[in-house]
Parts: C-alpha cells; structure tokens; sequence
C-alpha cells in the first residue's frame, strides 16, 4: 500500500492545500467563445495526520448523474471525518454536458477517451490534461463514478484492472457483488491513472439523468469502504454477501425487430439456455425468444422495449459453471433488505419483467 510521507506539498490550480484544511477550488481549463475562463469546481479534504491522496470523480459524460449524487451525499449527508489522508472531489468533470444533457464534450468528443490530454490540444484534450496534471499524478487511488449509456441500465459493479495489484485491492475492498476484470478503453481516464501508476477503480450503475437513491448508497458505502481499508476512516470495510470477479462479459441480440418481453431484471443470476426475453410483433404475436448463451449475472440491460435486429437487450457477466452454483447458494442466504438486493428491485421498476408463462416477475 501507498505512502504519502515525504512528498511534495498538493497544490491544485496555484493553491497550496495544507493540514486540517477543507478547501473549494476552481481549476481553470480554458475559455469559452467569448474569452471568459472556463473552470471546474473542486473539493479538498485534507486531514491534520499525512496519508495517502484519493480523488473522487463523476460526470465525465454530463448525462451520467449518478456519481453527483454519490458525492453530494459524501460530502454533506455523510461527510468524512478523516483521521489521515487527503480526499479530492471532482463532482462534475463534464461541465458542459452537463449544461447541456449530454455525454460528449462541446467539441463533440468524448472526454472519457481523451487522456492524458494535451495543455495544447482541443477543448476536451485541455480539460483532460489539467485533470490528469492537477488532480490524477498528485494522487495515489482514484474512484470514477459511471452510469450506463443512453436508454440502458447497470447493475451496480466495478470496473477494473485486476492484474494491477493496488487497482485489485481497490476493487475488493469497495465492496461490491461483481467485479469485470478489464483494462478501460484507450483514453479513459481509469486506464491513464492505473498506467501513470494511480490504482483506479470505476463504478458502472443506474441509468443516464437520474440520481437513484439506492445506487447513491451503493456508491457511499463503496468509497468509505476503501476509506476504512486506506486507514483514512475509522472502522472496518463491510463485505459483500458474496463477491464474483467476472473476466468476460457478452452482449445478447436480438435477431428480429419488435417489442420486447422481459423476463430477467438487472443483477438477476441466469443459467445457459434461459429465456432472456421475448420478441412480439407489435400486435403480440411471439416472433422469436432470447436465450442465454453462458451462466451468468444480468450486468446491464436495455430498457428500450423496442428493438431492432442487431439491438443489444441483455449484457451477462460470465461467470465459471464451477463458481456458479456456489454462487447461487450465498445470493440466496442474503437477506431481503440487502444493499443490492435493494438495488436490483429499484433498477426493476422500469422494465416490464415477466416469467415465461406470462406472469409478472416484477
């Protein structure tokens, strides 16, 4: 584990963040048409004892609200009482998306493919590059907070390198019940800081314009979990009822276009061969049935009852036929008022979900 004993003093956008301080900062990137400086708001927690430096980021695509939520709640419903360490906040990174509601960048890029940036480059590429400079290489783990993309949604689970012991390590300890083993994309902001050295780990929850209580409380516990584990916060981290490190994930498709019938929710374990959905033609007519190709966990789903041929519908997290039944055994001995238990029925409330026979599941 990290150290953060002599080192250099944190300084993020000229100001000099000292011991037993909490500071708003803005950290200036750019300016806009008319010349006006452009910044991002930021928030420093520093404790009176060193330790190690964690960011905390959301929003880099400005439709994702979510991990607003999860830092609003951190910092004024649950604020942390730091006993070592340096916490810094980044609560919306995409400001102009989310001006806007959306994902991309002014420039029409995605800034989540844009690191490290470039102190000369495009809008996006400068705002990548002050982040990654100011906030990413001054740090020693960082948190990502995510959403599903438009017209989807994700069961709660972390992103992460796993083959990078700090980033593993980050990733267990969050505490969450599935883990996907995976590098990033090229550019993305988790894959530059685990590359730069910085342990990073991403939350994927919940859908795009919302801030869902339960995935706000999945993200909270998850980060003061890590706190506890970095000995930042008093306590002891709270495991998972069970824990799945998942290294592949498939999309189902669906062959034909027309309405879909559900019958798996989000966080759902499913067995080879079950039906994942129904197609219908528009006056109800069965067209065809998606099955499950692998075992798994429902990652993420569509939440689009429409869909044409080729559309994704359902995202499994694989998981070893091995591992599964074992799997099974603990999901079931987990009790009903269970974070993700929790967390699966509220991401159910608006998907139509059905059995095979017909009869409501939801």
């Amino acid at each position: 584990m990290k150290t953060s004993t002599r080192r250099p003093a944190l300084v993020i956008a000229g100001e000099r963040i000292r011991a037993g301080q909490s500071r708003e900062l803005e950290l200036p990137f750019g300016e806009s048409y008319l010349g006006t400086p452009q910044s991002i708001p930021v928030y420093v927690i520093a404790a009176r004892k060193s330790g190690p430096r964690v960011f905390i980021t959301s929003t880099i695509h400005g439709d994702e609200l979510n991990g607003l939520g999860i830092v609003r709640a951190l910092l004024y419903e649950k604020p942390p009482k730091l006993v070592k360490g340096t916490l810094i906040f980044i609560p919306v990174v995409n400001i102009h998306g989310l001006e806007r509601h959306t994902r991309y960048m002014p420039d029409r890029r995605d800034l989540n493919r844009c690191f490290p940036g470039s102190a000369t480059g495009s809008q996006t590429r400068r705002l990548a590059h002050a982040i990654y400079t100011e906030i990413i290489r001054q740090c020693d783990y960082g948190i990502d907070f995510h959403s599903a993309a438009v017209r989807r949604t994700n069961y709660p689970n972390v992103r992460a390198n796993t083959r990078d012991s700090g980033t593993r390590m980050l990733a267990k300890v969050f505490g969450g019940e599935l883990i996907v083993n995976s590098n990033g994309p090229d550019g993305s902001l988790r894959r530059t800081a685990v590359d730069a050295g910085v342990p990073t780990i991403i939350l994927e929850a919940g859908e795009v314009w919302k801030i869902e209580p339960s995935v706000v409380e999945v993200g909270v516990r998850g980060c003061q979990n890590v706190l506890r584990a970095l000995g930042m916060l008093e306590g002891r981290p709270q495991p998972p009822s069970f824990q799945i490190i998942a290294d592949k994930t498939v999309w189902v498709r669906s062959d034909q276009g027309g309405i879909l019938g559900f019958h798996v929710r989000p966080g759902q374990l499913v067995r080879q061969g079950e039906g994942l959905a129904t197609v219908y033609s528009i006056f109800g007519q069965e067209q065809t049935s998606l099955i499950c190709p692998v075992d798994g966990m429902v990652l993420g789903m569509t939440t689009m009852p429409a869909v044409s041929p080729g559309g994704p519908v359902c995202n499994i997290a694989v998981i070893p036929p091995k591992n599964y039944d074992r799997i099974v055994m603990k999901m079931a001995k987990r009790s009903e008022d269970n974070l993700y238990s929790r967390a699966q029925e509220d991401l159910s409330t608006s998907i139509a979900v059905q059995d095979i026979n017909g009869g409501s599941n939801s």
